[in-house]
């Protein structure tokens, strides 16, 4: 999935992004659909399409926390907007293949896939491992 890709699917979806100047955060994402962004603070493409794949996964997902919640797990929340970045932007039959045609090194698949390497760490684990916990594995 490509960034225009990425903005076509939310529009889609009926969800509004908004690119704003947010000081100390990247993005935010409300559960109505709306996610805001701060584009300066993203300095690449690469960077925009993973962030804004991870806020349409909160929002895709209703993976929304309550930050006064002692009880709520912020990381159950992140992992799983991770998880459907992942699943929307590289699927395991397209890593598949990469592999299969040699692109083997995280570098060269986060090249060939259009990510950053931190992202197809995580990738890989969730496909080969089936969780998220790239430093167990890299």
């Amino acid at each position: 999935m490509t960034l225009l890709q990425i903005y076509q699917f939310a529009e889609k979806q009926g969800i509004s992004i908004d690119e704003l100047n947010m000081g100390h955060s990247v993005a935010i994402s409300l559960p109505q659909g709306w996610i805001a962004i701060d584009l300066k603070r993203l300095p690449t493409q690469v960077e925009k399409k993973e962030c804004l794949a991870h806020e349409l996964g909160h929002v895709e997902t209703g993976a929304f926390y309550n930050v006064d919640s002692p009880c709520d797990i912020r990381g159950k929340h992140e992992n799983k907007a991770n998880k459907w970045a992942i699943q929307h932007l590289i699927s395991e039959s397209e890593l598949d293949e990469a592999i299969a045609n040699g692109y083997t090194e995280i570098w060269s698949l986060a090249e060939y896939f259009d990510v950053t390497e931190d992202f197809m760490k995580k990738v890989v684990c969730w496909y080969t491992y089936g969780n998220l916990d790239t430093e167990l594995y890299f």
